[in-house]
């Protein structure tokens, strides 16, 4: 099956759930949590029930794994990948930087990534094997090749007040390391500014599937390099994922595996000294 429709298809939700976001900025009705810090507005859902039904109409064969929703099953090996709001935090505060994010995959490989940043109106998308684009225009990863000239990008789990893994430690040196380290709070618009050159690099812990599917893809048809935190290969579903234009990955591994032997150290003798107090 040629994508032409699927890619379309997949513009024409992105475009018309980010006009929904765009008109509705300031104007939410209703805010609940997932959790103690996890928001969730009607405006999440209503930017999800229009892109399932813009998808759903032209493929309704095809599963949905949504953040809201969650996982919608037909039997079919293909499936979309989507955060109808990426950036919920932010949007709720009327900060702008949020998106949507649509990812396409068929039989566990990802084959088309779009990302929709309606304050710009710049779509990010990615094919497999076609490149990575902005708009219309191709882009790639930067030519940056050291840590020390690098601007980074990180986000923090909801559950930062839960002491295993809070991501404090690996911001605090890499900030100190490069350029600077950005909190943006949307995870698919930062992998697309990886794409595009405009940050080194971004890493993040906790995520969903949906968070990273479209931007991940998008990074790595720009000649960027998409790993979990150890260089192993990405698995959305664990939710850890480094990307980088590739020439400073190895550098920034060895420093979060520097940083995390030392918080490992730390944790350990602190047990130690509880134990025997």
């Amino acid at each position: 099956m040629g994508l032409d429709k699927v890619r379309q298809t997949a513009f024409n939700a992105a475009r018309q759930a980010g006009t929904l976001l765009k008109t509705r900025l300031g104007n939410i009705k209703s805010i609940d949590y997932k959790s103690a810090f996890n928001i969730v507005t009607d405006v999440d859902k209503a930017s999800e029930n229009a892109i399932i039904e813009i998808l759903h109409q032209e493929f309704p064969d095809f599963g949905t794994l949504a953040e809201e929703g969650g996982l919608s099953s037909t039997g079919s090996a293909k499936r979309w990948l989507i955060d109808p709001l990426d950036g919920t935090t932010n949007y709720t505060h009327g900060y702008p930087f949020f998106c949507v994010s649509i990812g396409f995959e068929d039989s566990g490989q990802m084959q088309l990534g779009v990302v929709y940043n309606p304050i710009s109106q710049e779509l990010f998308w990615a094919e497999k094997s076609q490149g990575a684009w902005l708009n219309d225009q191709l882009i790639h990863v930067s030519s940056t090749g050291s840590l020390s000239e690098s601007l980074l990008a990180t986000g923090f789990p909801p559950d930062t007040q839960v002491p295993a893994d809070d991501n404090m430690a690996r911001f605090a040196t890499l900030t100190a390391m490069s350029h600077g380290v950005r909190r943006d709070g949307s995870a698919a618009l930062d992998l697309c500014f990886v794409a595009s050159g405009r940050l080194q690099g971004f890493w993040e812990i906790k995520l969903s599937p949906w968070d990273t599917a479209a931007g991940a893809i998008i990074v790595t048809e720009a000649g960027g390099k998409v790993t979990n935190l150890t260089g192993e290969s990405f698995d959305m579903s664990t939710g850890y994922i480094l990307a980088t234009n590739g020439l400073i990955h190895q550098e920034v591994i060895h420093v979060l595996r520097q940083v995390d032997k030392s918080a490992g150290s730390a944790k350990t003798s602190t047990q130690a000294r509880r134990k025997y107090s």
